[in-house]
């Protein structure tokens, strides 16, 4: 990489800091990043290099954690997020991207945040950070990745009742998602040929319309559409046949109708290890594929795996798109 990875400090009263100082641990030098936040929100005994731009980030990684230190207006304490603290979440992430936008950091890792203290301390305007990225970044529309080494799945439609799915499920919306991931996967993840399987929302894929007629009206039309612009798409397909060893080995991606079809199968398969990662940026977002988890903050129990995936995740992405 031409530039360390930024990590945004998320909500300080989670475990974000724990498993930060976890992370930087786990990988020291072999891949520098720097972490945006108040270096007395980290775990005591985290060793400390606060830096003045992310450039001297690789000179310090091997024996301390780097830090671009940021301005919090309260301490933090483990389990209660203070909303006094919420301005200064949302300006570390903006900062994050700042840096990324700039060159001075190859991509962005963020970690969790609370959105409730967030709303509380800062009127908080989006439901989420891949949201406010997307505002941050002059973007209409992103799509939602969940990653691990053994798949990668897209959810059509993210966070809604699954009541609301078949109405939210547009021809338009599902060809741009399918749009976004295949132009992510040759840019970001270095697949010159991706192959996208699609599946079917109603169960059996609609079994030719017996079972719902989605896949007839919907899903298929726009497989159709793509493919004979030259894209390689398998569907629609039952979603009960779509996810184990052998028929993963036939897809770069599965491309779900809903968010329990697409992260159950990767939670059963990696639960620790997934990556949220947002596709359709300018640049290249990596988190966690976990909360703040406030229940076990400060405790030592917080596992490290997820960021250390995320952040391994981040500099992979940043080497492919740089040699694309």
């Amino acid at each position: 990489m031409s530039a360390p990875v930024a990590l945004s400090c998320g909500e300080p009263s989670g475990v974000g800091p724990e498993i930060a100082a976890a992370a930087w641990r786990a990988l020291g030098p072999a891949l520098p990043f720097f972490w945006i936040g108040d270096p007395a929100h980290l775990p005591q005994g985290t060793p400390v290099a606060e830096i003045a731009t992310p450039a001297e980030a690789a000179a310090v990684a091997g024996h301390a954690l780097p830090v671009l230190r940021h301005r919090f207006a309260a301490p933090n304490v483990p389990g209660r997020p203070d909303p006094a603290n919420a301005a200064g979440v949302v300006s570390a992430i903006s900062r994050g991207v700042d840096l990324v936008q700039s060159g001075e950091a190859s991509a962005l890792c963020t970690g969790p945040i609370h959105k409730k203290a967030l709303i509380d301390g800062a009127n908080f305007a989006y439901p989420g950070h891949t949201e406010y990225l997307a505002a941050l970044a002059g973007v209409d529309r992103v799509v939602m990745m969940l990653a691990c080494e053994a798949l990668r799945v897209v959810p059509a439609t993210i966070h809604i009742p699954l009541s609301d799915v078949p109405r939210a499920l547009t021809r338009e919306g599902l060809e741009a998602t399918i749009r976004i991931t295949h132009a992510a996967l040759i840019r970001d993840f270095g697949i010159a040929a991706p192959r996208i399987a699609i599946a079917g929302l109603n169960p059996h894929a609609g079994e030719g319309g017996a079972i719902g007629g989605e896949e007839i009206s919907i899903i298929a039309p726009v497989i159709d559409a793509l493919r004979a612009e030259g894209f390689d798409l398998r569907g629609p397909a039952s979603a009960d046949t779509m996810f184990h060893a052998e028929a993963r080995s036939r897809y770069d991606a599965a491309i779900a109708m809903y968010h329990d079809q697409a992260l159950i199968p990767i939670k059963t398969i990696d639960f620790s290890g997934g990556v949220n990662v947002t596709l359709g940026l300018p640049f290249i977002r990596t988190s966690p594929d976990h909360g703040t988890a406030l229940d076990i903050a400060g405790t030592g129990r917080a596992d490290p795996t997820s960021l250390i995936a995320a952040l391994r995740m981040a500099a992979r992405m940043a080497t492919a798109r740089a040699a694309a």
